[in-house]
C-alpha cells in the first residue's frame, strides 16, 4: 500500500482487489498445506479416526473454521484498506477474494492429502502457482481465469458481456472448491496410509 502510495497508482477497488490477493493466498497456504502433517505429526489422526462415522465432520468442520477465519481476516485486511487508501465495502471486496482463494485452498488441500507430506506439498504448490502465472495470460478476462479481478473493466468486453464472464467464473471456482473437497475426503478415506 505505501509503495503504490508513493508510485503515484490510480487507487480503486480493483487496485485493493490486486494487493490483498497475495496476503489472501499467504494466509490459505500453511493450514491447508501442512494440516495433513501437523496432525500426523501430533498423532491427532488416530484420534480423529478413532471416532466411528466421524472423520468426515471432523475434516469438514476444520476447512469451514479455516475458510470462515481467513474470510474474517480478509474483512480485516480491506478494512484497513479502505480506511488508508479509498473507501469500498470491505465485506463485498473479501467476498470476492474468496472464490479464488477457497479454490486454491481447496487444491492445496487435496494434494496434501494424496502426498501426505507438507514440505513436498508446499514445492508442488508453488511450481503449480508459477505455471498457472505464467499460462494467466492466455486465459486471461475469461471464465478459466484463476486471477480474475470482477472489479476490473476491460476494453474488449461490455459490462454485460464482462459481468456474464464473472459470474460463470464465479461458478467455475465454486464447483472446482467443491470437487477438490470431496476428492480430498475420498483420499483421506483410506486412513491407514496415514495411521
Amino acid at each position: 500500500m505505501t509503495i503504490s502510495v508513493f508510485d503515484n497508482v490510480e487507487i480503486n477497488i480493483a487496485f485493493l482487489y490486486d494487493i490483498t490477493f497475495f496476503p489472501a493466498l499467504l494466509l490459505i497456504f500453511y493450514p491447508m498445506v501442512f494440516g495433513i502433517q501437523r496432525d500426523d505429526d501430533a498423532r491427532m489422526l488416530e484420534i480423529l479416526f478413532g471416532i466411528p462415522d466421524y472423520r468426515y465432520k471432523v475434516w469438514l468442520v476444520r476447512l469451514v473454521l479455516t475458510f470462515f477465519l481467513v474470510f474474517l481476516m480478509l474483512i480485516l485486511f480491506s478494512a484497513l484498506g479502505s480506511y488508508l487508501l479509498y473507501p469500498i465495502n470491505p465485506v463485498k471486496l473479501a467476498a470476492q477474494l474468496a472464490y479464488p482463494v477457497c479454490f486454491l485452498g481447496s487444491l492445496a488441500f487435496l494434494l496434501s492429502t494424496k502426498i501426505k507430506n507438507g514440505n513436498a506439498t508446499a514445492v508442488v504448490m508453488v511450481i503449480l502457482g508459477f505455471f498457472i502465472s505464467i499460462f494467466s495470460e492466455i486465459v486471461e478476462n475469461t471464465i478459466w481465469d484463476i486471477f480474475l479481478n470482477p472489479f476490473e473493466s476491460p476494453r474488449q468486453y461490455t459490462q454485460l458481456a464482462f459481468q456474464q464472464i464473472i459470474w460463470k467464473n464465479r461458478v467455475f471456482l465454486s464447483v472446482g472448491s467443491i470437487v477438490f473437497i470431496l476428492g480430498a475426503l475420498l483420499n483421506l478415506q483410506n486412513r491407514e496410509k496415514y495411521i
